[in-house]
């Protein structure tokens, strides 16, 4: 055989390889709709479980798994413990801090009255979370 030849069979031999590989490649990007539909509800956030405190009952069958000796299972995901702020509660909130600075930088409030209602709102943050926690223990 000739050195000619023997290229030929050569690049014939490494343009196979690379299409295969290649097909091989593309073959594992390819999904059905039911695959993507299925990923895309696995990844959906779970629904929040509301529990009902006991005060020293036994406490209520939930939504968690448990393991056969009554142990909770946590490999199922977790939901949040408390409702989480509304987007209408946050647009008020940030309403409320927008009108307070506007007032202070055109004068119309005094620095004191300013500072009276940032200690309002600071105190507020400090003391929010002990009191949901007393009212959830209760």
């Amino acid at each position: 055989m000739t050195k000619n030849g023997i290229r030929i069979i050569a690049n014939v031999t490494r343009i196979a390889l690379i299409s295969a590989a290649a097909a091989m490649t593309l073959a594992g990007c390819l999904q059905t709709p039911e695959e993507k539909a299925a990923f895309k509800a696995s990844q959906a956030a779970p629904t929040p479980v509301v529990m009902n405190a006991t005060k020293g009952e036994a406490p209520t069958v939930s939504g968690l798994s448990h393991y056969k000796d009554g142990y909770p299972g946590f490999g199922a995901p977790l939901t949040a413990a408390n409702v989480q702020m509304s987007d209408q509660e946050a647009g008020g909130l940030q309403s409320k801090l927008t009108a307070l600075a506007a007032q202070r930088k055109a004068g119309t409030i005094s620095e004191a009255e300013y500072q009276r209602r940032v200690a309002e709102f600071r105190k507020l943050a400090a003391e929010h979370g002990a009191d949901t926690l007393s009212e959830i223990a209760n």
